[in-house]
């Protein structure tokens, strides 16, 4: 691959070279597809959305005005291309899951001696994205943008073309969500009962003696 930047290889594309953006769809491919398939919640739908997103880069990439990074344009993209697919009839409701076909989670020493801790993240991993998929479409792109992909608000709120006080509102309300879900799964413990040990003290009540009244001068 060239040294070229983002920027001078969808340029080298507009001005006709042919190679230029496979080279670019190549250096971020491994991102953009664990995007789609995060947001659709299946590898069929992802697959569909990512060429979704990619043909229309590909055709409207003189229309890049250079106010975001090529990165965000390209996610932008693709989520919409994704979230088009969710929003259409033709989707499925039921949320097939992939079998750990995105990007691996980071090795952990103690996760490769041990095929049993190997194992339970592969299954926790299947219960997230199962709880994923349950959110609405609009939701869950905030969250994957910004929880799983670790991009900043203001760039997910840019992908997604939102005010980021939009995107902080589906992200609260994802995040709220998925927690009632992974409780559920028992992947989060249980809120602790009313009255508990593990509940802030009560604010301490007045005194309701009268105050005491000043001696007279």
């Amino acid at each position: 691959m060239s040294d070229r930047s983002d920027r001078e290889l969808l340029a080298a594309h507009v001005d006709g070279d042919h190679e230029a953006f496979a080279e670019l769809f190549a250096r971020h491919r491994d991102r953009l597809w664990a995007v789609a398939l995060r947001t659709t919640g299946n590898p069929e739908d992802a697959a569909d959305g990512l060429q979704d997103g990619l043909v229309a880069a590909y055709r409207r990439a003189a229309t890049f005005r250079g106010d975001a990074a090529v990165t965000t344009w390209l996610h932008r993209v693709v989520v919409n291309a994704c979230l088009d697919r969710l929003r259409s009839a033709a989707v499925r409701r039921t949320v097939t899951l992939p079998e750990d076909d995105d990007r691996p989670l980071p090795p952990v020493a103690a996760e490769a001696a041990d095929p049993v801790l190997a194992s339970e993240r592969s299954d926790q991993r299947r219960v997230v994205l199962a709880a994923l998929g349950q959110l609405p479409a609009d939701q869950r792109a905030a969250v994957v943008l910004v929880d799983m992909e670790g991009l900043p608000v203001a760039e997910a709120a840019a992908v997604l073309d939102i005010p980021v006080g939009t995107l902080k509102s589906r992200c609260s309300r994802g995040r709220a969500r998925l927690a009632v879900l992974l409780r559920a799964a028992g992947l989060l413990p249980p809120v602790p009962p009313v009255g508990s040990g593990n509940q802030d003290p009560p604010p301490p009540v007045a005194s309701q003696e009268p105050p005491a009244r000043a001696p007279p001068g």
